[in-house]
């Protein structure tokens, strides 16, 4: 099930985009995810769908109306779950992203989606990407083990933003992940994040307003960043490095 950010009104039109935001949790953990700002994780991204509306909104594509990829507004919208954790074989919050975009499906129709993630759901988001709603991925210090599968992101676009000094989830994992992606057949890089933490609180910045920059792009509704654009760009055989960025250089 999906609902909107407290910041994010739902459209009073029918939308021709959307983004899905899906946020952190455990390894394991069976209960809910505590109501309202007692769920940090949630929290964590609320300035996610600020930034996110705000760039789309000052392209004319804003929620509820102005001109998105197919004419109408661009939805954004949050992930909620059903459990804290991801929960080995029972992968739950993949599930709930599942249904949120088969339930997002039947409202909007065959519109395109961008995943948004941090740490477990960025995890839930490459793993959704499957979806034939979903065009692209942007994790966010993701959680990437190394035997997960990957071919789901044949013909998407996957952005991968990491702290080098994250150490809960592993950026070499996630620079991993993109050349594994790219001989799939996706479209993928990484940003490097110098200074910054998992909790994306050090730098909170320069981490919303790259997200935001990098899913209007990936919608069409303004350009991407030079180096990304290249970078996704990479040939199949691309080693991990070539498609590595570094924020401060990309800002430079």
């Amino acid at each position: 099930m999906a609902a909107p950010p407290s910041a994010v009104r739902p459209p009073a039109v029918r939308p021709s985009a959307a983004v899905l935001l899906l946020h952190g949790g455990a390894e394991t953990g069976l209960g809910a995810p505590l109501p309202g700002p007692l769920n940090l994780p949630a929290v964590r991204m609320r300035p996610f769908a600020r930034s996110i509306a705000g760039a789309i909104r000052d392209r004319g594509a804003g929620p509820g109306g102005g001109a998105g990829p197919g004419g109408g507004g661009v939805l954004v919208r949050a992930v909620r779950y059903a459990h804290r954790g991801w929960n080995g074989p029972r992968e739950d919050p993949l599930h709930d992203a599942v249904r949120a975009l088969d339930a997002l499906g039947r409202e909007a129709g065959e519109i395109p989606v961008i995943l948004v993630g941090h740490s477990m759901g960025a995890r839930a988001a490459l793993r959704a990407a499957g979806h034939p709603l979903v065009r692209g991925v942007v994790g966010l210090a993701a959680w990437c083990p190394a035997d997960d599968p990957v071919d789901q992101l044949a013909g998407r676009d996957v952005v991968l933003l990491h702290s080098t000094r994250d150490r809960i989830t592993s950026p070499r994992a996630s620079q991993r992940l993109t050349a594994r992606a790219r001989r799939a057949g996706a479209r993928s890089c990484l940003v490097a994040i110098r200074g910054g933490d998992h909790a994306m609180l050090r730098r909170a910045g320069a981490w919303h307003a790259l997200t935001a920059r990098i899913v209007t792009g990936l919608l069409g509704l303004g350009p991407l960043p030079g180096a990304v654009e290249a970078a996704l760009g990479l040939p199949p055989d691309a080693p991990a490095v070539a498609g590595t960025l570094d924020l401060d250089l990309l800002e430079g």
